[in-house]
């Protein structure tokens, strides 16, 4: 049966064939643009598959594909991993939802690769040993790949752990205010309208919690704060149309919704975010209680669009959460799926609403 996947998938293919092809991977910067005196030597990669463990060796001019035990099974000229992956590229830039690849699957075949998505359970989706050049030290690292061949990717899915709850105080609304704001549902901006209506009638959305107590733990975790400062993000997205953190996190503070005592408070919530997205791109999942422990820790393997691949080491942390900072949004889900934005009525009479996280990565 052949294999069959979307562009993201195949994109995880793309990334392996790529750089044992290149046999090195340059860092980017914030604006994802290459830097051209900074890159990474590949020495190995290991990828697990469903009859065992493959590791893909690069050497000057060959990849070599051993066991774990050191067995050469294949020895293959790294300019035929170039011409496979440039040809994969073109095929994934004309696929549609999903789509199977004949030619590449052909190779796979050859090079002991089964399946589009190397196994894990965790965030990593591919284990390299990278050669710094600077330390002179090479390190086995995991890697989560981002690609931008299939639209937006996401970095934190929507589900119903991410609803935040909002109570409506202020002015009191009849059941026929309820019934007329929640009936609103025009084909685009739906949730937009219906907390328009809201506070078209004197209301004030209070914070109140996050529906999961796992995500709320997880947020506190990092820091005690970020419940507040990411439902203040949402409420600001609605009021100004603003979807990118960073400018969002630059409106919140000149209003300083947490009340930080300093000359200077834009680096308490700039920090406080971008410690929330490096997290959450390297370990952290919402309804999975969190041990701090990263999964990818290496960082992020970016796909863009012309296929150039870019590096955002974990070493270079500081890099790293910049371009995570610049480059994520909000973005709303399916109300339906996740049960949100709509007035509901407690069992003591108040009024909640619930607003739904979704963060992307341009």
């Amino acid at each position: 049966m052949a294999l069959r996947g979307n562009k993201g998938e195949w994109s995880e293919i793309y990334t392996l064939l790529k750089l044992l092809g290149e046999g090195k991977v340059y860092a980017g910067d914030q604006e994802l643009n290459k830097i051209q005196d900074l890159f990474y030597p590949i020495i190995m990669i290991l990828r697990q598959e469903k009859d065992g463990e493959y590791n893909y060796n690069r050497q000057e001019k060959d990849v070599v594909i051993l066991t774990p035990l050191g067995e050469e099974l294949l020895r293959v000229p790294a300019s035929i991993f170039v011409a496979e992956a440039e040809t994969l590229l073109k095929n994934i830039e004309s696929g549609d939802s999903s789509f199977s690849i004949p030619q590449t699957e052909e190779f796979m075949t050859r090079i002991y690769c089964q399946s589009l998505k190397a196994k894990s359970s965790d965030k990593t989706d591919i284990r390299i040993v990278l050669h710094d050049r600077r330390t002179n030290i090479n390190s086995e690292m995991g890697f989560s790949i981002k690609s931008q061949l299939g639209g937006d990717s996401t970095l934190l899915n929507a589900s119903k752990a991410t609803n935040f709850k909002f109570k409506l105080v202020g002015q009191r609304l009849s059941d026929d205010d309820i019934y007329t704001i929640n009936a609103i549902n025009p084909k685009r901006n739906k949730v937009i309208e219906r907390v328009k209506a809201i506070k078209s009638r004197g209301v004030v959305f209070v914070f109140d919690k996050i529906d999961n107590s796992t995500f709320q733990n997880n947020l506190i975790m990092l820091d005690g704060d970020l419940p507040k400062i990411m439902a203040n993000l949402l409420l600001e997205q609605l009021n100004t149309g603003i979807s990118t953190l960073k400018d969002l996190v630059e409106n919140i503070s000149k209003t300083n919704p947490l009340k930080y005592e300093a000359d200077e408070v834009l680096p308490f919530y700039t920090y406080k975010v971008k410690h929330l997205l490096t997290s959450t791109a390297l370990g952290l999942m919402p309804a999975t209680s969190w041990s701090g422990k990263y999964d990818a820790n290496g960082g992020y393997l970016v796909v863009k669009r012309d296929g150039e691949i870019l590096c955002y080491h974990f070493y270079d942390r500081n890099r790293f959460e910049d371009y995570l900072f610049s480059n994520a949004y909000l973005e709303r889900a399916s109300t339906s799926r996740h049960e949100y934005a709509s007035i509901v009525k407690e069992s003591d009479g108040s009024l909640s609403f619930k607003l739904n996280l979704q963060i992307r990565l341009k």
